[in-house]
């Protein structure tokens, strides 16, 4: 009896005292529910994961007197805009600094004018203002046609403009006279004998050149059409006519006309020959067709010689060229006669066409445009973007992705970023959520393409923007934001950067990467070694910016791939104000590379098939693709199998 009354006691102490735990941790609950939020609040600066792009922008970016924002972010605490912000207070107070240099003052002014502008499109000020302006309309109306007289034309730049671009059927004919042959040391279109050849050379040559808007600041426009005679001084020693498109500054294969007529059975354009003739059939026969020719004669059955012409373009000889646009590609006619016909090449469209531009051996009379469109709009980004569900990219995955691919991109390039979510971005890695891929687009600064920007980023989920006034010297800051979002955002494993302009092959660029050891560090790409600075001419980089007589070993800026841990390296040496900046992107990123390896070794893969300039087979990407090229390359990609390029 007396144990049983015990263990009814102790049974009952038991019970007490787990009612007793229970409500601790029922109170323990309660505590961490309204702790959480402020611990979050306070350490973080922000009062809300999400940003209203209705209204104005409600993340406190400035919280603190540091030049970078220091602070751990949480997965998808950001979407749209990127955690890379600088505060202009704090550079007032390090601007003594010996490592101030001009690079970051120049970035400094770009955030501060960048975060005003971002400031006024998220409030909807932006929009109002051009409301007032233009009542919502962008387009313009352009004229039927442009005609310039020489003075005119020399006052404007040698250029005619064609606001709305060309139409089928658009024609313009420039009147002008060959210069005499003047002498040059080392003409570009001759080829010296020996390297110490000083040898001048007689040459004149001209260029008629169909242009296009200039894509990128410290970059050439596009050559829609690049016509140019070379009456004296090409390598050939002959007059010949070169016919040829660049874009983003990569020239296409030249097409040249060298006097023999296209073959019968050779692509015609329109039904027209490539290449007329101007050396005449009797002049090139061979000893057994003479022997024919003089029977034919002596028979009186004479050889019927075509009528042939000269090299349609002679010294101090008044020409009148016509420039027309067919169907199939672009006919020039000389005096009445047709000289040679170039097919559009992918990449391009008439519209694209804005400006006719003369330069070289020759004074022009006239010029006269005609037959041009009346309405397009000068920037209308609806003619490029297809506002489809189907293109918008998927959410954010909850778990680690296995890489990030950073795209670097400009406000203007609607085109280019709608075909990039039409071609490679339907790769099944990213519909997987295998890769995630996102645009990073600096502040524009035209007011309208921040407006219409917004617009773009919301309908599609694709875009971060980083916050300052875009500047192609400060590409370098976009590359840093890259890195914070890969990181910080999809905790990818490997981080890869591209331009729009790039097509990439997903699943051969993380076949390449996936060949480095497990748990290595890595950098990989078309690697570059012991290449010095140019010191002269449009890429010069004077002593003062880079000191050194040699680059790091660097990967071309078009597409390449480093490890997590790097791209945390970088991030975490930018905000704490250790990160050297350099205004050639890719070199920077070799430099920070570089720094890295000295702590932790790196494993450098240099590959080829990382194109830079333009395509070839097998490519792993392909740089200077044009939007037309990126669905064809994409469409030849599913329908082969195999990476075939569309660069003819």
């Amino acid at each position: 009896m007396k144990r049983g009354k015990y263990d009814a006691l102790v049974s009952m102490n038991r019970l007490k005292l787990i009612q007793v735990l229970m409500c601790i941790i029922f109170l323990f609950l309660i505590i961490m529910t309204f702790e959480i939020p402020l611990l979050f609040k306070s350490s973080l600066g922000f009062e809300s994961a999400e940003i209203n792009f209705t209204g104005p922008l409600k993340i406190n970016v400035f919280v603190d007197n540091t030049l970078h924002r220091k602070p751990e972010r949480r997965m998808r605490e950001l979407k749209k805009v990127s955690g890379l912000v600088f505060d202009e207070i704090a550079f007032d107070s390090i601007s003594k600094n010996e490592n101030f240099t001009e690079l970051l003052k120049m970035a400094r002014d770009a955030f501060v004018v960048g975060k005003n502008h971002w400031e006024d499109v998220v409030s909807g000020k932006t929009k109002i203002e051009l409301g007032k302006k233009k009542k919502g309309n962008f387009s313009v109306s352009c004229p039927k046609s442009v005609s310039l007289s020489g003075i005119e034309f020399r006052k404007r730049g040698r250029m005619i403009l064609l606001p709305c671009g060309l139409a089928l059927g658009s024609h313009i004919t420039v009147v002008g006279r060959p210069y005499w042959a003047h002498l040059e040391k080392d003409p570009k279109i001759w080829r010296k004998k020996t390297e110490d050849d000083e040898e001048s050379v007689l040459v004149s040559q001209f260029v008629v050149e169909l242009q296009g808007l200039k894509a990128v600041d410290g970059e050439d426009p596009p050559r829609i059409f690049h016509f140019n005679p070379r009456l004296k001084g090409d390598w050939s020693e002959k007059p010949v006519i070169e016919q040829n498109t660049c874009y983003r500054m990569q020239w296409g294969t030249s097409w040249r006309c060298v006097g023999i007529k296209s073959k019968a059975d050779e692509e015609t354009v329109d039904g027209q020959a490539k290449c007329e003739n101007w050396i005449r059939d009797d002049e090139n026969i061979t000893e057994g067709e003479n022997t024919t020719w003089w029977l034919n004669r002596l028979m009186g059955r004479p050889k019927k010689v075509p009528l042939n012409w000269p090299f349609p373009f002679a010294e101090d000889k008044l020409f009148i060229l016509t420039l027309y646009a067919g169907l199939e590609g672009f006919h020039v006619n000389v005096d009445g006669r047709h000289v040679s016909s170039f097919p559009y090449r992918p990449g391009f469209t008439l519209e694209d066409a804005t400006g006719l531009f003369v330069k070289g051996d020759v004074g022009v009379h006239s010029v006269f445009a005609a037959s041009l469109p009346t309405t397009h709009s000068s920037f209308d980004p609806k003619r490029h973007l297809e506002m489809i569900p189907k293109w918008q990219a998927p959410p954010l995955p909850d778990s680690a992705v296995e890489i990030f691919i950073g795209i670097l991109s400009a406000g203007n390039h609607f085109a280019e970023r709608m075909a990039v979510r039409k071609s490679w971005l339907q790769h099944e890695s990213i519909k997987s959520m295998n890769a995630v891929a996102r645009f990073f687009v600096a502040m524009h600064k035209r007011k309208d393409v921040n407006v219409e920007l917004l617009k773009e980023a919301e309908f599609f989920g694709d875009i971060v923007i980083v916050p300052y006034m875009d500047n192609y010297d400060l590409v370098v800051l976009k590359t840093i934001a890259i890195c914070e979002y890969g990181v910080r955002m999809v905790a990818a494993k490997y981080i890869m950067k591209c331009d729009d302009d790039t097509f990439v092959r997903i699943d051969a660029v993380l076949k390449e990467a996936q060949k480095v050891r497990k748990g290595r560090s890595l950098y990989v790409g078309n690697i570059n070694y012991n290449r010095k600075p140019f010191r002269y001419g449009k890429w010069a980089v004077t002593d003062e910016e880079w000191p050194e007589e040699d680059y790091p070993p660097y990967a071309n800026g078009p597409g390449y791939v480093i490890s997590s841990d790097i791209a945390n390296h970088v991030v975490s040496d930018f905000e704490n104000h250790k990160l050297r900046l350099f205004k050639m992107e890719d070199v920077s990123m070799g430099m920070w590379v570089g720094k890295f390896n000295n702590s932790k070794p790196v494993e450098y893969v240099h590959s080829l098939n990382f194109c830079q300039f333009g395509c070839i087979e097998d490519y792993y990407t392909a740089h200077y693709q044009s939007p037309r090229q990126m669905t064809c390359l994409w469409d030849k990609l599913k329908r082969q199998g195999k990476p075939q390029c569309c660069n003819t």
